[in-house]
């Protein structure tokens, strides 16, 4: 199983950012996909997360209003808009995987696998 994320940059804040998290070598329908976030001098924090047994998605509720995760199964690609950026979203962003069978929490200790991370600054 392989996740690559892209998309990342430098942003100014208000702007928003659309990051993309390709999966190859696993079906979909079989993991649990989640995004997540680290900002320097915190731990690795769950942004939002797939659940493949009932299509739901499970949003951190402090990220809810600004954050939208979406999947295309046919592209196998996992997408994480981000609006009204801020600087404190400043902060490397991953997608994980975890196989769906073992119900997952939606919390970075649980995801098995790992992208390398795309790095996201906001900044005037």
């Amino acid at each position: 199983l392989q996740l690559v994320e892209s998309g990342g940059g430098l942003m100014q804040p208000g702007e928003s950012l659309r990051l993309s998290c390709v999966v190859s070598g696993v079906t979909l329908d079989d993991y649990a996909i989640g995004w997540f976030r680290q900002v320097p001098g915190k731990d690795r924090q769950a942004i939002s997360c797939f659940n493949s047994n009932d299509h739901s998605t499970y949003y951190e509720p402090l990220l809810l209003d600004r954050f939208t995760m979406s999947v295309d199964r046919a592209k196998k690609t996992v997408q994480l808009r981000t609006d009204r950026l801020k600087p404190e979203d400043t902060g490397v962003y991953y997608c994980a995987a975890v196989p769906s069978d073992r119900g997952a929490m939606c919390v970075a200790y649980e995801y098995k696998y790992w992208g390398r991370g795309t790095q996201v600054t906001v900044s005037s």
